[in-house]
């Protein structure tokens, strides 16, 4: 009689089409209008800046899984994912060398010096991006204005509207804000191609729709109160919401799924808190930008929201009094 074998694993037994690659594959389709974008907006620099910050990622993935004896695991693009979210947050004047080694301490130090993917902390382009921030301070502060193909080939360097508010109270019409047309980094100044990625994600349900709901939500309730007492002073809720990467940050880094919250409550929690560091650090911080920090101060804040969120476990007995 031919025995049979049965597998004994663990529950629970969930058959899903959703693979890693796929998701990834997803993610990054999600990304391509800001890519398009950045290169309408900044030409071949945004092209170089975005393949050397890819290409960098994957040699480092693969480097540090061949010294770990680990499979190779390229195929899933989320080496791929980091590098394009990396070069989307860089000026675009930023030195591709320098570049190339912020793609190393985010593939090599926020990510598999945790473990690989699913085991890191923190965001590796985040991770990448502040590396940067504390070794080339003023590299990661030039900006250039935007140029179209048939413009003037050389840059011109321009303060971010998110300075210009902080250092000289000077507003940015929003309509530019929301096309494009402003100095930023690569992927943060056209909120239109970045919304149409995000919204993307959420109606693949592969983004947790809670997190970029309560970061913004955030963003603007308490944006809209400081302005309330002082319009003078503060900008209005709307500059909050548009300008810098906050959208960026919201749609693409703060609902990795791997630095966030899995539970509905923790999600809430982690998408307000973020809004609320933001706030803070654009007024009142040394810095006119804080959306880096805000997500990575919540990523460390990622398991003790996992914990102390979880939805209650029915059928359980009470402990009996002492």
């Amino acid at each position: 009689m031919e025995e049979q074998l049965f597998v004994i694993s663990s529950s629970p037994h969930i058959e899903s089409e959703d693979t890693i690659p796929k998701i990834m594959h997803t993610v990054v389709l999600a990304l391509i209008p800001a890519m398009v974008s950045a290169v309408i907006f900044f030409g071949g620099r945004a092209l170089l800046l975005l393949a050397t910050c890819v290409g960098s990622s994957l040699v480092t993935e693969y480097l540090f899984q061949r010294a770990r004896n680990k499979p190779i695991t390229l195929n899933d693009w989320s080496a791929v994912i980091t590098g394009i979210l990396l070069a989307l947050v860089l000026p675009p004047t930023f030195s591709p060398l320098s570049a190339a080694l912020g793609s190393v301490v985010a593939i090599g130090i926020g990510k598999q010096v945790f473990g690989g993917l699913g085991y890191n902390i923190f965001n590796p382009a985040l991770v990448g991006r502040a590396f940067l921030q504390a070794t080339y301070p003023v590299d990661m502060t030039t900006w250039a204005n935007p140029f179209y193909y048939t413009a003037s080939p050389d840059a011109v360097s321009a303060a971010t509207p998110l300075a210009m508010m902080k250092f000289e109270t000077q507003s940015t019409a929003l309509w530019k804000l929301l096309v494009g047309n402003v100095g930023g980094s690569l992927g943060e100044t056209s909120v239109i191609a970045i919304l149409l990625g995000g919204a993307y994600l959420i109606y693949r349900k592969y983004s947790e729709w809670r997190i970029p709901a309560a970061y913004l939500g955030t963003v603007f309730v308490m944006g809209g109160l400081f302005w309330l007492a002082d319009s003078s002073k503060y900008p209005n809720p709307m500059f909050h919401l548009l300008s810098g990467g906050l959208v960026l940050g919201a749609f693409f880094m703060a609902t990795d799924m791997v630095t966030s919250p899995v539970t509905p409550v923790g999600c809430w929690i982690f998408g307000a808190g973020a809004g609320g560091l933001v706030v803070i650090i654009r007024l009142f911080g040394g810095l006119p930008e804080g959306v880096m920090y805000s997500i990575l101060l919540m990523n460390a804040l990622t398991p003790l929201l996992n914990r102390y969120t979880k939805p209650k476990v029915f059928g359980q007995r009470k402990e009996a009094a002492a």
